[in-house]
């Protein structure tokens, strides 16, 4: 067993009551029970044990004493995160599914019969044809509503059980939104994911000097009719959203064809 010495605090060896006056050791720059520590076994072990296991010893107990020092005070802060977790998911939007649009790019495959393995672009109308399943309409529909309706337009060519069948959105490029008004970069834009007006806005650069972001306007299709939705931006633009700002259902989520007026 290897025995190490503990010098008294007049000892001459060991400047101990120098340190003690100090946190920090001005030579090593390491904490004073670190350098202590590490000092006790130099002098200690030079004597009894070869250099190698010394400098081993030492480097053992600088890390044991710095993992100490600064990774148990991070604990509480990552049991707090943790614990905190719940509820960050439960805040949290949940993504809606997509629905087709028109121009959007689908991949449609039917396993074993590449030749009606196909890319197809919407129609503006909202349909596509397909070989053998005629005139399909696409328009707001998921990619499973799809496979079913492909998967029974081919049930004629077919004695025994019909393919399997995948429809896949190669490029939602239909999804599309404009932004007018007072912005630094009004346009029509392809986010490719469902956005909120003050993404909206922010992808068109942001609201301009003049603008009056307390009355921003949504147009909406519905049918042949334009309804008008007002939003209030001024506190979220700050970033301090409150309740009169977000409304029952947060600041709205934006649909394709949607237009934002920003006066």
């Amino acid at each position: 067993m290897i025995s190490v010495p503990f010098f008294s605090k007049n000892s001459a060896a060991v400047p101990h009551a120098a340190a003690k006056r100090r946190p920090i050791n001005k030579r090593s720059g390491l904490p004073f029970f670190v350098w202590q520590c590490e000092t006790r076994l130099r002098y200690g072990l030079i004597h009894e044990v070869q250099r190698g296991w010394g400098i081993e010893i030492m480097t053992f107990c600088r890390t044991a004493l710095i993992a100490g020092l600064f990774v148990l005070p991070m604990a509480a802060p990552a049991h707090a995160q943790e614990g905190a977790a719940p509820a960050g998911t439960t805040a949290s939007r949940e993504l809606r599914p997509y629905r087709i649009n028109p121009g959007d790019e689908l991949e449609v495959y039917v396993w074993g019969e590449e030749r009606l393995q196909r890319v197809i672009r919407v129609l503006p109308d909202g349909t596509f044809s397909f070989p053998l399943a005629g005139r399909v309409d696409a328009l707001n529909k998921l990619p499973s509503d799809l496979e079913a309706v492909i998967s029974k337009g081919l049930e004629a060519q077919y004695r025994g059980q019909v393919p399997q069948v995948t429809v896949s959105v190669r490029s939602p490029s239909g999804l599309q939104v404009s932004v007018i008004g007072k912005v630094r970069a009004p346009g029509s834009f392809t986010p490719g994911k469902y956005i909120n007006v003050l993404e909206a806005i922010g992808i068109a650069g942001g609201p301009s000097e003049f603008a009056d972001v307390s009355n921003v306007t949504i147009l909406r299709k519905q049918g042949d009719r334009l309804v008008p939705i007002k939003v209030r931006l001024t506190d979220a633009l700050k970033g301090a959203p409150n309740a009169r700002d977000l409304g029952a259902n947060g600041l709205p989520e934006l649909q394709s064809g949607d237009t934002v007026i920003v006066p």
